[in-house]
Protein backbone atom coordinates (compact mmCIF):
# COMPACT_ATOMS: atom_id res chain seq x y z
CA UNK A 1 0.00 0.00 0.00
CA UNK A 2 2.74 2.34 0.84
CA UNK A 3 4.80 1.52 -2.48
CA UNK A 4 1.34 2.42 -4.30
CA UNK A 5 0.69 5.77 -2.92
CA UNK A 6 4.44 6.59 -3.16
CA UNK A 7 3.54 5.60 -6.98
CA UNK A 8 0.59 7.53 -7.28
CA UNK A 9 2.36 10.80 -6.03
CA UNK A 10 4.91 10.30 -8.17
CA UNK A 11 2.45 10.42 -11.21
CA UNK A 12 0.65 13.06 -10.17
CA UNK A 13 4.19 15.24 -9.96
CA UNK A 14 5.02 13.77 -13.09
CA UNK A 15 1.66 14.78 -14.56
CA UNK A 16 1.78 18.26 -12.73
CA UNK A 17 5.43 18.78 -13.97
CA UNK A 18 3.89 18.15 -17.80
CA UNK A 19 0.90 20.75 -17.59
CA UNK A 20 3.01 23.05 -15.95
CA UNK A 21 5.71 23.28 -18.71
CA UNK A 22 3.00 23.30 -21.16
CA UNK A 23 1.32 26.40 -19.56
CA UNK A 24 4.73 28.20 -19.99
CA UNK A 25 5.38 27.11 -23.62
CA UNK A 26 1.58 28.97 -24.08
CA UNK A 27 2.35 31.74 -22.17
CA UNK A 28 5.20 32.23 -23.55
CA UNK A 29 3.57 32.28 -27.15
CA UNK A 30 1.01 35.40 -26.30
CA UNK A 31 3.25 37.93 -25.02
CA UNK A 32 5.02 37.66 -28.73
CA UNK A 33 1.49 37.89 -30.39
CA UNK A 34 0.51 40.50 -28.18
CA UNK A 35 3.69 42.73 -28.27
CA UNK A 36 3.30 42.47 -32.37
CA UNK A 37 4.35 46.39 -33.59
CA UNK A 38 4.55 48.49 -37.23
CA UNK A 39 7.85 50.78 -37.94
CA UNK A 40 6.30 53.38 -39.35
CA UNK A 41 6.94 57.71 -40.45
CA UNK A 42 4.78 59.81 -39.19
CA UNK A 43 4.10 63.84 -39.05
CA UNK A 44 1.71 66.48 -37.29
CA UNK A 45 -0.68 67.71 -39.11
CA UNK A 46 -0.22 71.21 -40.35
CA UNK A 47 -2.70 74.06 -39.09
CA UNK A 48 -3.24 76.73 -41.63
CA UNK A 49 -5.49 79.21 -42.69
CA UNK A 50 -7.36 78.69 -45.89
CA UNK A 51 -9.57 80.86 -48.15
CA UNK A 52 -13.22 80.70 -46.85
CA UNK A 53 -15.65 78.67 -48.77
CA UNK A 54 -19.03 76.91 -49.03
CA UNK A 55 -18.92 73.51 -49.74
CA UNK A 56 -21.59 71.93 -52.01
CA UNK A 57 -22.55 69.73 -54.99
CA UNK A 58 -24.28 70.12 -57.95
CA UNK A 59 -24.80 69.49 -62.03
CA UNK A 60 -23.35 71.24 -65.31
CA UNK A 61 -25.89 72.14 -67.93
CA UNK A 62 -25.33 73.44 -70.87
CA UNK A 63 -25.14 77.47 -71.26
CA UNK A 64 -28.03 76.96 -73.87
CA UNK A 65 -29.76 74.52 -75.52
CA UNK A 66 -32.23 75.25 -78.55
CA UNK A 67 -34.60 72.62 -80.14
CA UNK A 68 -34.03 73.53 -83.78
CA UNK A 69 -37.54 73.07 -85.95
CA UNK A 70 -37.94 73.91 -89.95
CA UNK A 71 -39.61 77.18 -91.25
CA UNK A 72 -41.39 75.45 -93.38
CA UNK A 73 -42.62 71.86 -93.86
CA UNK A 74 -41.29 69.53 -96.56
CA UNK A 75 -38.83 66.53 -97.18
CA UNK A 76 -35.64 66.28 -96.10
CA UNK A 77 -32.93 65.76 -98.61
CA UNK A 78 -30.07 65.93 -96.49
CA UNK A 79 -28.53 66.13 -92.99
CA UNK A 80 -24.71 67.04 -92.94
CA UNK A 81 -24.15 66.78 -89.54
CA UNK A 82 -24.80 64.20 -86.69
CA UNK A 83 -24.77 63.66 -83.24
CA UNK A 84 -21.55 65.18 -81.54
CA UNK A 85 -20.60 67.34 -84.33
CA UNK A 86 -19.70 71.35 -83.57
CA UNK A 87 -21.95 73.84 -85.82
CA UNK A 88 -20.80 76.94 -86.40
CA UNK A 89 -24.06 79.52 -85.94
CA UNK A 90 -25.52 80.21 -89.19
CA UNK A 91 -23.99 76.26 -89.97
CA UNK A 92 -26.70 74.48 -92.14
CA UNK A 93 -27.99 71.48 -89.83
CA UNK A 94 -30.31 70.17 -92.86
CA UNK A 95 -31.79 71.02 -95.76
CA UNK A 96 -35.22 70.49 -97.67
CA UNK A 97 -36.79 70.09 -100.75
CA UNK A 98 -36.73 73.60 -102.73
CA UNK A 99 -37.82 72.94 -105.77
CA UNK A 100 -41.18 74.44 -105.75
CA UNK A 101 -39.62 77.48 -103.98
CA UNK A 102 -36.77 78.30 -106.37
CA UNK A 103 -39.82 78.37 -109.27
CA UNK A 104 -41.59 80.54 -107.25
CA UNK A 105 -38.28 82.91 -107.41
CA UNK A 106 -37.55 82.57 -110.90
CA UNK A 107 -41.50 83.71 -111.47
CA UNK A 108 -41.54 86.59 -109.43
CA UNK A 109 -38.00 87.95 -110.42
CA UNK A 110 -39.14 87.34 -114.13
CA UNK A 111 -42.23 89.67 -112.70
CA UNK A 112 -39.62 92.04 -111.45
CA UNK A 113 -37.61 92.39 -114.42
CA UNK A 114 -40.69 93.21 -116.54
CA UNK A 115 -41.82 96.27 -113.73
CA UNK A 116 -38.14 97.67 -114.31
CA UNK A 117 -38.93 98.02 -117.88
CA UNK A 118 -41.65 99.47 -117.72
CA UNK A 119 -40.22 102.11 -114.83
CA UNK A 120 -37.36 103.14 -117.10
CA UNK A 121 -40.27 103.66 -120.24
CA UNK A 122 -42.37 105.49 -118.04
CA UNK A 123 -39.21 108.12 -117.15
CA UNK A 124 -38.35 107.53 -120.98
CA UNK A 125 -41.20 109.51 -121.80
CA UNK A 126 -40.34 112.74 -119.76
CA UNK A 127 -36.81 112.57 -120.34
CA UNK A 128 -35.60 111.18 -116.60
CA UNK A 129 -32.70 109.14 -116.28
CA UNK A 130 -32.76 106.45 -113.61
CA UNK A 131 -30.42 108.43 -110.79
CA UNK A 132 -32.35 112.33 -111.61
CA UNK A 133 -34.84 114.04 -109.28
CA UNK A 134 -37.94 115.06 -111.67
CA UNK A 135 -38.07 119.00 -112.65
CA UNK A 136 -40.82 119.21 -115.39
CA UNK A 137 -39.13 122.34 -116.79
CA UNK A 138 -36.18 119.94 -117.98
CA UNK A 139 -38.62 117.34 -120.27
CA UNK A 140 -38.08 118.17 -123.71
CA UNK A 141 -41.37 118.70 -124.59
CA UNK A 142 -41.80 121.71 -122.15
CA UNK A 143 -38.17 122.89 -123.06
CA UNK A 144 -39.81 123.68 -126.66
CA UNK A 145 -42.67 124.81 -125.81
CA UNK A 146 -41.20 127.16 -123.03
CA UNK A 147 -38.92 128.09 -125.76
CA UNK A 148 -41.74 128.82 -128.32
CA UNK A 149 -43.36 131.25 -125.84
CA UNK A 150 -40.29 132.96 -124.89
CA UNK A 151 -40.19 133.46 -129.26
CA UNK A 152 -43.97 134.49 -129.26
CA UNK A 153 -43.62 137.11 -126.15
CA UNK A 154 -40.69 138.44 -127.64
CA UNK A 155 -42.75 139.23 -130.79
CA UNK A 156 -45.28 140.43 -129.17
CA UNK A 157 -43.52 142.26 -127.40
CA UNK A 158 -41.67 144.22 -130.60
CA UNK A 159 -45.12 144.50 -132.45
CA UNK A 160 -46.34 146.70 -129.31
CA UNK A 161 -43.36 148.87 -130.00
CA UNK A 162 -43.84 149.32 -133.28
CA UNK A 163 -47.26 150.23 -132.60
CA UNK A 164 -46.66 152.79 -130.04
CA UNK A 165 -43.80 154.44 -132.45
CA UNK A 166 -46.62 154.73 -134.97
CA UNK A 167 -48.90 156.26 -132.69
CA UNK A 168 -46.89 158.74 -131.93
CA UNK A 169 -46.02 159.73 -135.48
CA UNK A 170 -49.81 159.78 -137.00
CA UNK A 171 -49.95 162.28 -133.99
CA UNK A 172 -47.21 164.50 -135.18
CA UNK A 173 -48.34 164.01 -139.29
CA UNK A 174 -45.81 161.59 -140.16
CA UNK A 175 -47.49 158.60 -140.83
CA UNK A 176 -51.03 157.63 -142.32
CA UNK A 177 -53.39 156.54 -140.16
CA UNK A 178 -53.96 153.56 -142.02
CA UNK A 179 -50.56 152.50 -141.76
CA UNK A 180 -50.90 152.72 -137.98
CA UNK A 181 -53.88 150.85 -137.88
CA UNK A 182 -51.35 147.96 -140.04
CA UNK A 183 -48.85 147.97 -137.12
CA UNK A 184 -51.54 147.80 -134.96
CA UNK A 185 -53.04 145.31 -136.24
CA UNK A 186 -49.92 143.07 -136.41
CA UNK A 187 -48.95 144.10 -132.55
CA UNK A 188 -52.62 142.56 -131.48
CA UNK A 189 -52.13 139.23 -133.20
CA UNK A 190 -48.64 138.67 -131.59
CA UNK A 191 -49.92 139.52 -128.46
CA UNK A 192 -52.73 137.00 -129.10
CA UNK A 193 -50.32 134.26 -130.51
CA UNK A 194 -48.12 134.61 -127.59
CA UNK A 195 -51.59 134.44 -125.41
CA UNK A 196 -51.93 131.04 -127.45
CA UNK A 197 -47.90 129.60 -126.85
CA UNK A 198 -48.44 130.07 -123.21
CA UNK A 199 -51.68 127.85 -123.35
CA UNK A 200 -49.96 125.48 -124.82
CA UNK A 201 -46.56 125.81 -122.75
CA UNK A 202 -48.85 124.96 -119.89
CA UNK A 203 -50.85 122.10 -121.05
CA UNK A 204 -47.36 120.73 -121.94
CA UNK A 205 -46.09 121.44 -118.58
CA UNK A 206 -49.24 119.54 -116.86
CA UNK A 207 -48.71 116.62 -119.06
CA UNK A 208 -45.22 116.04 -117.84
CA UNK A 209 -46.25 116.04 -114.23
CA UNK A 210 -49.22 113.69 -115.39
CA UNK A 211 -46.36 111.63 -117.18
CA UNK A 212 -44.66 111.43 -113.85
CA UNK A 213 -47.32 110.11 -111.66
CA UNK A 214 -47.13 107.07 -114.38
CA UNK A 215 -43.61 107.17 -113.58
CA UNK A 216 -44.23 107.06 -109.96
CA UNK A 217 -46.97 104.45 -110.75
CA UNK A 218 -44.60 101.99 -112.63
CA UNK A 219 -41.96 102.25 -109.92
CA UNK A 220 -44.52 101.84 -107.14
CA UNK A 221 -45.68 98.69 -108.85
CA UNK A 222 -41.62 97.62 -109.33
CA UNK A 223 -41.90 97.61 -105.47
CA UNK A 224 -44.24 95.06 -105.13
CA UNK A 225 -42.74 92.78 -107.74
CA UNK A 226 -39.55 92.99 -105.22
CA UNK A 227 -41.12 92.46 -102.45
CA UNK A 228 -42.88 89.43 -103.61
CA UNK A 229 -39.03 88.50 -105.15
CA UNK A 230 -37.96 88.80 -101.46
CA UNK A 231 -40.65 86.41 -100.08
CA UNK A 232 -39.73 83.97 -102.76
CA UNK A 233 -36.07 84.23 -101.71
CA UNK A 234 -36.80 84.07 -98.05
CA UNK A 235 -38.78 80.32 -98.60
CA UNK A 236 -36.23 78.90 -100.41
CA UNK A 237 -34.06 80.09 -97.17
CA UNK A 238 -36.32 78.66 -95.03
CA UNK A 239 -35.38 74.79 -96.22
CA UNK A 240 -32.04 75.92 -95.07
CA UNK A 241 -32.24 74.09 -91.42
CA UNK A 242 -29.36 76.93 -89.67
CA UNK A 243 -27.71 76.38 -85.87
CA UNK A 244 -29.18 79.29 -84.15
CA UNK A 245 -25.38 79.46 -81.88
CA UNK A 246 -22.33 78.11 -81.98
CA UNK A 247 -22.31 74.62 -80.15
CA UNK A 248 -22.66 70.84 -80.23
CA UNK A 249 -24.92 68.49 -81.79
CA UNK A 250 -26.65 66.23 -79.45
CA UNK A 251 -29.71 65.28 -80.58
CA UNK A 252 -30.49 64.73 -84.51
CA UNK A 253 -34.40 62.50 -85.11
CA UNK A 254 -34.81 63.23 -88.69
CA UNK A 255 -33.63 61.56 -91.67
CA UNK A 256 -33.11 61.72 -95.19
CA UNK A 257 -36.49 61.38 -97.36
CA UNK A 258 -38.74 62.35 -94.30
CA UNK A 259 -41.30 64.30 -94.39
CA UNK A 260 -41.02 67.26 -91.72
CA UNK A 261 -43.90 69.51 -90.14
CA UNK A 262 -43.16 72.87 -88.68
CA UNK A 263 -44.13 71.18 -85.34
CA UNK A 264 -41.35 68.42 -86.09
CA UNK A 265 -37.28 68.73 -83.98
CA UNK A 266 -34.76 69.10 -86.74
CA UNK A 267 -31.98 68.80 -84.22
CA UNK A 268 -30.87 69.96 -80.52
CA UNK A 269 -28.35 72.24 -80.39
CA UNK A 270 -26.15 72.96 -76.70
CA UNK A 271 -23.77 75.35 -76.25
CA UNK A 272 -21.56 74.37 -73.12
CA UNK A 273 -18.61 76.80 -74.18
CA UNK A 274 -19.13 78.30 -71.40
CA UNK A 275 -20.57 75.63 -69.24
CA UNK A 276 -23.01 76.13 -66.20
CA UNK A 277 -22.81 74.49 -62.61
CA UNK A 278 -25.93 74.84 -60.75
CA UNK A 279 -25.49 74.13 -56.84
CA UNK A 280 -27.90 73.61 -54.50
CA UNK A 281 -26.70 76.06 -51.06
CA UNK A 282 -28.46 75.55 -47.76
CA UNK A 283 -30.07 78.96 -46.89
CA UNK A 284 -27.85 79.72 -44.01
CA UNK A 285 -25.38 81.19 -46.41
CA UNK A 286 -27.54 83.01 -48.61
CA UNK A 287 -26.09 86.18 -47.30
CA UNK A 288 -22.43 85.17 -47.99
CA UNK A 289 -22.72 84.12 -51.61
CA UNK A 290 -22.92 87.29 -54.22
CA UNK A 291 -22.31 87.44 -58.48
CA UNK A 292 -18.97 87.11 -59.13
CA UNK A 293 -17.37 84.97 -55.76
CA UNK A 294 -14.50 82.36 -57.59
CA UNK A 295 -15.99 78.66 -57.46
CA UNK A 296 -12.93 75.25 -58.44
CA UNK A 297 -15.24 72.50 -58.72
CA UNK A 298 -13.99 68.59 -59.11
CA UNK A 299 -15.79 65.82 -60.83
CA UNK A 300 -15.19 61.76 -60.68
CA UNK A 301 -14.11 61.92 -64.42
CA UNK A 302 -10.72 64.25 -63.75
CA UNK A 303 -10.42 63.61 -60.37
CA UNK A 304 -6.71 64.93 -60.03
CA UNK A 305 -8.01 68.56 -61.85
CA UNK A 306 -9.78 71.40 -60.20
CA UNK A 307 -12.23 73.31 -62.88
CA UNK A 308 -12.31 77.21 -61.71
CA UNK A 309 -15.51 79.41 -62.31
CA UNK A 310 -17.48 82.33 -61.29
CA UNK A 311 -20.59 82.39 -59.86
CA UNK A 312 -22.94 84.62 -62.33
CA UNK A 313 -26.48 84.91 -60.72
CA UNK A 314 -27.97 83.19 -57.13
CA UNK A 315 -31.70 82.85 -56.73
CA UNK A 316 -33.38 84.95 -54.78
CA UNK A 317 -35.57 82.34 -53.38
CA UNK A 318 -35.76 79.86 -51.13
CA UNK A 319 -37.26 76.68 -51.79
CA UNK A 320 -39.18 75.51 -48.66
CA UNK A 321 -39.00 71.77 -49.01
CA UNK A 322 -34.81 71.59 -48.65
CA UNK A 323 -34.09 75.00 -47.06
CA UNK A 324 -31.91 75.37 -50.31
CA UNK A 325 -31.49 78.07 -52.87
CA UNK A 326 -29.71 78.00 -56.47
CA UNK A 327 -26.44 79.25 -57.40
CA UNK A 328 -25.15 79.38 -60.99
CA UNK A 329 -21.57 79.33 -61.71
CA UNK A 330 -20.17 79.30 -65.33
CA UNK A 331 -17.09 77.94 -66.90
CA UNK A 332 -15.28 78.68 -70.09
CA UNK A 333 -14.62 74.92 -70.60
CA UNK A 334 -12.60 75.86 -73.67
CA UNK A 335 -11.20 72.00 -73.88
CA UNK A 336 -15.27 70.82 -73.72
CA UNK A 337 -13.82 68.43 -70.15
CA UNK A 338 -17.43 69.12 -68.61
CA UNK A 339 -20.47 67.76 -70.13
CA UNK A 340 -24.26 68.42 -69.02
CA UNK A 341 -25.47 66.04 -66.46
CA UNK A 342 -21.82 65.77 -64.83
CA UNK A 343 -21.72 65.50 -60.98
CA UNK A 344 -19.50 68.47 -59.10
CA UNK A 345 -18.27 68.62 -55.77
CA UNK A 346 -17.83 72.20 -55.74
CA UNK A 347 -16.24 74.88 -53.37
CA UNK A 348 -18.08 78.68 -53.29
CA UNK A 349 -15.00 80.68 -51.88
CA UNK A 350 -15.87 84.03 -50.03
CA UNK A 351 -14.24 86.89 -48.45
CA UNK A 352 -12.04 86.04 -45.50
CA UNK A 353 -10.11 83.12 -44.47
CA UNK A 354 -10.64 80.36 -41.89
CA UNK A 355 -7.91 77.97 -40.07
CA UNK A 356 -7.51 74.41 -41.89
CA UNK A 357 -5.87 71.22 -41.30
CA UNK A 358 -3.36 69.37 -43.85
CA UNK A 359 -1.84 66.33 -44.12
CA UNK A 360 0.01 64.66 -46.81
CA UNK A 361 -2.23 62.86 -49.42
CA UNK A 362 0.01 59.73 -49.12
CA UNK A 363 -1.31 59.50 -45.67
CA UNK A 364 -5.46 59.25 -46.78
CA UNK A 365 -6.47 55.76 -47.54
CA UNK A 366 -9.79 56.35 -50.22
CA UNK A 367 -12.31 53.56 -50.72
CA UNK A 368 -13.30 53.80 -54.19
CA UNK A 369 -16.15 51.35 -53.34
CA UNK A 370 -17.96 53.45 -50.79
CA UNK A 371 -15.74 57.13 -51.58
CA UNK A 372 -14.93 57.32 -48.04
CA UNK A 373 -11.54 58.11 -47.00
CA UNK A 374 -9.67 57.74 -43.62
CA UNK A 375 -5.57 58.14 -42.08
CA UNK A 376 -3.94 56.58 -39.18
CA UNK A 377 -3.02 58.41 -36.55
CA UNK A 378 -0.96 58.33 -33.09
CA UNK A 379 -2.52 58.13 -30.19
CA UNK A 380 -0.97 56.06 -26.74
CA UNK A 381 1.73 54.73 -29.16
CA UNK A 382 -1.23 52.76 -31.05
CA UNK A 383 -2.22 52.96 -34.71
CA UNK A 384 -6.18 54.59 -34.25
CA UNK A 385 -7.94 54.68 -37.60
CA UNK A 386 -9.99 57.81 -37.92
CA UNK A 387 -12.58 58.42 -40.91
CA UNK A 388 -12.17 61.53 -42.41
CA UNK A 389 -14.04 63.96 -44.66
CA UNK A 390 -11.32 65.72 -47.60
CA UNK A 391 -11.70 69.02 -48.48
CA UNK A 392 -9.59 71.23 -50.94
CA UNK A 393 -6.28 69.51 -52.44
CA UNK A 394 -3.03 72.22 -52.44
CA UNK A 395 -0.63 70.57 -54.02
CA UNK A 396 0.89 67.41 -52.08
CA UNK A 397 -1.82 68.25 -49.33
CA UNK A 398 -5.18 67.94 -48.67
CA UNK A 399 -7.24 69.20 -46.48
CA UNK A 400 -9.12 67.52 -43.49
CA UNK A 401 -12.39 68.83 -42.77
CA UNK A 402 -13.53 66.48 -40.25
CA UNK A 403 -11.97 63.63 -38.19
CA UNK A 404 -8.80 64.73 -36.52
CA UNK A 405 -7.96 66.71 -34.16
CA UNK A 406 -5.69 70.18 -34.99
CA UNK A 407 -2.76 68.26 -33.50
CA UNK A 408 -3.33 64.59 -34.44
CA UNK A 409 0.29 62.90 -35.50
CA UNK A 410 -0.70 61.33 -38.85
CA UNK A 411 1.25 58.21 -40.10
CA UNK A 412 2.77 58.37 -43.13
CA UNK A 413 3.49 54.63 -44.55
CA UNK A 414 3.09 51.00 -44.01
CA UNK A 415 -0.73 51.89 -44.17
CA UNK A 416 -1.94 48.92 -46.19
CA UNK A 417 -0.38 46.87 -42.94
CA UNK A 418 -1.79 48.82 -40.03
CA UNK A 419 -4.64 48.23 -38.53
CA UNK A 420 -6.47 50.06 -35.13
CA UNK A 421 -4.68 49.38 -32.26
CA UNK A 422 -1.43 48.18 -32.96
CA UNK A 423 1.47 49.65 -31.17
CA UNK A 424 3.42 51.71 -33.44
CA UNK A 425 7.52 52.25 -33.65
CA UNK A 426 8.08 55.55 -34.76
CA UNK A 427 11.20 55.27 -37.20
CA UNK A 428 11.15 58.92 -38.39
CA UNK A 429 9.41 62.10 -37.40
CA UNK A 430 8.88 64.77 -39.68
CA UNK A 431 8.35 68.57 -40.13
CA UNK A 432 4.87 68.69 -40.68
CA UNK A 433 2.63 67.14 -43.03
Amino acid sequence: MVCAAAGLCLFAAACGSSKTEDATSVGAALPSSAAKTATVTVAKAINRAVAAAVETTGSFVARDVSEVGPQTAGRVVETPVDVGDFVKQGQVIARLENRDSQLRVEQAQAAESQAEAGVRQAQSRIGLGGAEQFNPNNVPEVLAAKSALDSANAQAKLAEADAKRFEALVNTGDVSRSAYEKIRTQADTAVAQASSVRQQYEATLNGARQNYQGVMTAQASLSGFKTQTAIALKAVEDTLIRAPFAGFISARPIAVGQYVALTSKIATVMRIQPIRLELQVQEGNASRIKAGNPVEASVPSYPDRVFKGTVTAVNPAVDPNSRSFTVVAEFSNSDTALKPGMFAKSRILLAGSTAGIFVLKTAVITDATTNSSQVFFVRDGKARVAVVQLGVAEGDQVQILTGIAADATIVLDNLKDLYDGETLVVKTTLGGA
